[in-house]
């Protein structure tokens, strides 16, 4: 088997310290979405590749991208340049990106047959294009800063797969949810396994962290999130090889406590909750990551420093803090915003640590 750095071969491991709440001398900052339109590298990139899909689906170019956030800024990991409709397009629902419209399936998940049809891909062979971009990226960042690696949650992936597309009231999801449970569990149970499967081949492959994306987590009811998102997100982090992970649901303030207490390594905290409160809630347990409003970065420089400065002194300088957005880059976000945001994050943060802030 291919061998690879072990973190302690790393040039920057403050991400991994964080996560396993040691004190760092500085708080690690990374961003969701940080290879992103908001870019011109990027968007020359991709109209280089002809579509999203040609380029996710092409392990240099994914490489390419995925390092470009680092040639400007000195960010403290790279995240895996995919999408998390992966794992469903490996199923065979048919993924495509309508212009100006998200992602869409040709073959939404409605009928029984279908969904008792639905098996577990092989990732090292339906997905072998985004093993290939973790080895690729893994290789070319030389441990400069670790590699993030990441799927959809089960049930922010089963929302796209019976709904079709992005929606803003999941109306499908919720039919079956309400008229044949039975039929998402089963949704559910199959993702779960995908999930978990392609989680550890990204580690296998080279990924030193790993990242659950419950986007539509918080869509659901306090029951309802405990039996179809958190249930399975225990599943998977249950059965993962050896590497830390963060769990973000989106609008997921109500339930940190419980996970908190799923096995994960890190909780992501969208902008609406307040750090201090989720300090005080959580604790020690696991460390956090968030959560500035990605808003922030559309406005002047002196603003973004201002709301950093905030987000730090409201996470405290306790260990277990990596400093992020509350989801994820914006389009609209002024690269020169996200000079100052990772400037100001790794200089106020230093200075809190050592009392002169």
């Amino acid at each position: 088997m291919e061998t690879h750095l072990q973190p302690t071969d790393l040039k920057n491991d403050t991400l991994l310290r964080a996560l396993a709440r040691e004190p760092t001398a500085y708080t690690p900052v990374w961003l969701m979405r940080q290879a992103g339109r908001y870019l011109p590298e990027y968007n020359a990139t991709r109209a280089r590749a002809g579509s999203f899909l040609k380029l996710a689906k092409s392990p240099a170019l994914a490489t390419e991208v995925a390092l470009q956030p680092l040639e400007r800024y000195p960010l403290d990991a790279a995240i895996l340049f995919s999408d998390i409709l992966t794992v469903p397009d490996a199923m065979g629902l048919g993924l495509y990106f309508a212009e100006g419209e998200g992602p869409r399936f040709e073959r939404p998940l409605r009928d029984e047959a279908a969904i008792a049809r639905l098996a577990v891909p092989d990732p090292a062979l339906e997905l072998r294009y985004v093993l290939d971009a973790v080895r690729e990226t893994r290789r070319a960042l030389a441990g400069r800063v670790p590699l993030i690696g990441f799927s959809g949650s089960p049930y922010t992936l089963a929302c796209y797969m019976i709904e079709g597309s992005g929606s803003n009231d999941w109306r499908h999801v919720k039919q079956m949810r309400g008229a044949r449970p039975d039929l998402l569990h089963r949704i559910l149970d199959v993702n779960a396994r995908s999930v978990t499967d392609y989680l550890n081949a990204q580690i296998e492959a080279g990924a030193q962290v790993v990242m659950l994306f419950d986007t539509w987590g918080g869509s659901l009811n306090t029951a309802d999130y405990e039996e179809f998102s958190l249930a399975y997100m225990r599943q998977v982090l249950a059965a993962l090889r050896p590497a830390p992970s963060i769990v973000f649901t989106k609008d997921g303030g109500a339930w940190l406590e419980s996970i908190a207490a799923s096995g994960c390594s890190a909780v992501g905290l969208d902008w609406t909750v307040d750090p201090r409160e989720a300090r005080r809630r959580i604790g020690g347990k696991v460390a956090l990551q968030g959560n500035l409003d990605p808003a922030v970065l559309t406005t002047p420089d002196a603003n973004v420093r201002e709301q950093a400065r905030r987000v730090l002194d409201a996470f405290g300088t306790a260990p277990g803090h990596i400093f992020n957005l509350g989801h994820g880059i914006s389009p609209q976000a002024r690269p020169d915003a996200v000079a100052a945001l990772v400037d100001e994050v790794r200089a106020y943060s230093k200075k809190l640590r050592t009392g002169h802030g």
